[in-house]
């Protein structure tokens, strides 16, 4: 083993130069130190472009000052980087989660600097990236200097993350605690509701993918009395940890990593991070494998939970924009939709409230102007609301339109019927 280069971390982000692309690392291993010291130089620096999936923590990417500096190409947008992605100052690349490792292993998108947190290194000189293989892995096979940041903090996770100190350039010691989100606090009467919806909809031996945010948790929340399931899925949280203690997920029914939960990455409490350190049945791995819809249909009753911001009468699914606006971005929905609609006995799911927070109706007659279209109607299957679970596949469009409606809000039915009859008359 090479000695490690150890650094501060003012002196590892001069790498960086002009006109480089730097990637970032996404979710709870977000290097915030990295990101700080990056931003500090933002005076020596211009035409430095960033990419990066979720970020999590207490960032600014949208200061005045860093106009020049830093362009946010983003590739799912994030709370903290919703702001700068919508001005001129940042873009989105719409793109499946899955081929987003083709971008930097083909060079479509060549890395420069990849800025990272890992776990210390062992004995043997691997660092862990943790929480975020995900997209993190193809980053660092690829990137001309990589930077990581070095936090005990970060659990070492089994599967394909680890990363020798000898393809790391520059080690910045820095401990700081993980960021936590914990979705169980995020929830209403609705979503507790759809959380029991979706989880009739499971069966004894399935294997699930679980989105971002509070339905996944809810619908955890209702797996008391299934067996045999199994995790593959491209995200992780809290809600896993008590089935997988109590036996319910075994992952004893899969074809592919039989015994082991597979995840791309994880967000939720240092509960959940300190549940997978060093845990040789959870399995952190290359979002190009977790995502491949060959891969996922190979699992038995591939049942795939996901959210959407709203859904037109014929059955198009907008997830990922409101209008022009982009929100979030593509993500594995269409992995995870596909590769369980060709899973034997697969189940994907949309769920979503009937609502929004200001009471509008997310069953509409029409997307907004603008938005984009993440699952398409030929792709979506099962639908389902706080009022009920319809499933589209092979409905036409009038049956589908009139489906639809059933499940909408009792408030805004009239008016959907309105616009079906305007529509099919």
């Amino acid at each position: 083993m090479m000695n490690p280069k150890y650094s501060t971390a003012t002196q590892a982000v001069q790498c960086v130069k002009p006109g480089h692309r730097v990637f970032i690392h996404g979710s709870a291993a977000t290097p915030a130190f990295l990101i700080q010291a990056l931003q500090d130089r933002h005076n020596e620096l211009n035409n430095v472009e960033l990419v990066s999936i979720t970020n999590i923590g207490d960032l600014n990417f949208d200061k005045p000052e860093y106009r020049k500096s830093f362009f946010f190409n983003s590739l799912f947008v994030s709370a903290n980087t919703r702001n700068v992605a919508n001005s001129i100052n940042g873009d989105y690349v719409p793109v499946f989660l899955s081929q987003i490792p083709q971008l930097f292993r083909k060079k479509i998108l060549p890395v420069d600097v990849a800025l990272i947190q890992v776990s210390p290194p062992d004995r043997h000189g691997f660092c862990s990236l943790g929480t975020s293989v995900d997209i993190a892995k193809a980053a660092v096979e690829m990137a001309a200097f990589v930077v990581a940041q070095v936090n005990p903090k970060m659990p070492r996770t089994h599967g394909d993350g680890f990363v020798h100190v000898n393809k790391i350039d520059f080690l910045v010691p820095h401990e700081s605690e993980l960021p936590e989100i914990d979705y169980s606090t995020k929830t209403s009467d609705a979503i507790v509701q759809i959380g029991k919806n979706v989880a009739s909809l499971i069966e004894d031996g399935a294997t699930l993918q679980l989105g971002i945010g509070s339905i996944p948790d809810q619908v955890m929340q209702n797996l008391y009395s299934h067996k045999n399931l199994g995790i593959h899925t491209e995200m992780m949280s809290d809600g896993v940890i008590p089935l997988i203690q109590n036996g319910i997920i075994n992952n004893s029914l899969k074809k592919l990593n039989i015994g082991r939960s597979v995840t791309g990455f994880m967000a939720g409490t240092r509960k959940l991070y300190d549940f997978v350190d060093d845990n040789p049945q959870i399995r952190v791995m290359d979002i190009a494998y977790v995502n491949d819809t060959s891969v996922i249909r190979q699992n038995p009753k591939a049942t795939a939970i996901n959210s959407a911001i709203e859904i037109d009468l014929t059955g198009q699914v907008c997830a990922d924009s409101i209008g022009t606006y982009q929100f979030s971005g593509i993500g594995g929905q269409m992995d995870f939709i596909r590769g369980a609609s060709l899973s034997e006995d697969g189940k994907p799911i949309i769920a979503l409230p009937s609502t929004t927070s200001k009471g509008l109706s997310r069953i509409v007659p029409f997307l907004k102007e603008g938005a984009g279209v993440v699952t398409t109607r030929g792709h979506v299957h099962w639908v389902v609301t706080e009022y009920g679970i319809i499933n589209l596949f092979g409905k036409n469009l009038k049956q589908r339109a009139k489906a639809l409606i059933e499940i909408a809000h009792p408030d805004h039915r009239e008016a959907l019927d309105k616009s079906f009859y305007e529509r099919f008359k």
